[in-house]
């Protein structure tokens, strides 16, 4: 069970650092976990938000603005219908309206909305750290235990169960493939250490069983 007034505080803190309003509502924070929660998600749920955002944590060292890639993570899944393809756009989009409502500048709210745009693809230019840092952190549970992968795998299947088992097999193992043909899976030096091989190992495991 994700600690949702854990989460609410971490939405508070984090625009406390980018923001002069003293007193920031807490609607923020409901409206989006709320979306967090929709019906349709088993995997991009608030237990993720909160793996992203502590992963976040655990590579902020390495961004050029900490507070505004925890920001970006709050919005990057926050459209989410696994039947269409325009979830992160629409997602910046809606980042762009809050942040704007919520009296963040210009330079702030363009950063995040590129953020978000970003894990369209994963793909980081060189030098754009806070993209490292987003990316790295929302891939890192490619680098989860056996077991906690294979959950990750089920809740992904559950969230296209309106797709036939071949058609699924099939877009699932091209999407492994691609993956595996990246020259880096993680950009950040913490993430290329320590995630890129259990990573590499996982997708392979997958891809064998959804192959074999």
């Amino acid at each position: 069970m994700t600690d949702q007034e854990g989460l609410r505080r971490r939405w508070t803190e984090t625009l406390r650092a980018l923001s002069d309003t003293p007193d920031i509502p807490q609607r923020y924070a409901d409206a989006l976990l709320a979306r967090w929660s929709e019906p349709q998600r088993h995997y991009h749920t608030p237990e993720h938000l909160t793996a992203v955002l502590d992963h976040i944590d655990v590579l902020a060292d390495h961004a050029t603005d900490p507070e505004l890639v925890r920001l970006a993570a709050w919005f990057h899944d926050a459209v989410y219908r696994p039947d269409r393809s325009e979830n992160e756009e629409r997602s910046a989009q809606l980042a762009e309206r809050a942040l704007t409502e919520a009296g963040l500048t210009e330079t702030h709210i363009s950063e995040v909305t590129r953020l978000v745009r970003l894990t369209i693809t994963h793909d980081p230019s060189d030098g754009d750290r806070n993209g490292e840092v987003l990316c790295d952190a929302d891939l890192a549970i490619l680098a989860s235990p056996p077991d906690a992968y294979a959950a990750y795998a089920a809740a992904v299947r559950k969230e296209y169960a309106f797709v036939p088992d071949d058609a699924f097999r099939e877009g699932r193992a091209g999407i492994l493939r691609q993956l595996l043909a990246l020259p880096r899976l993680f950009r950040t030096p913490y993430g290329a250490e320590q995630w890129e091989d259990q990573a590499r190992h996982n997708l392979g495991t997958e891809l064998r069983l959804l192959t074999a």
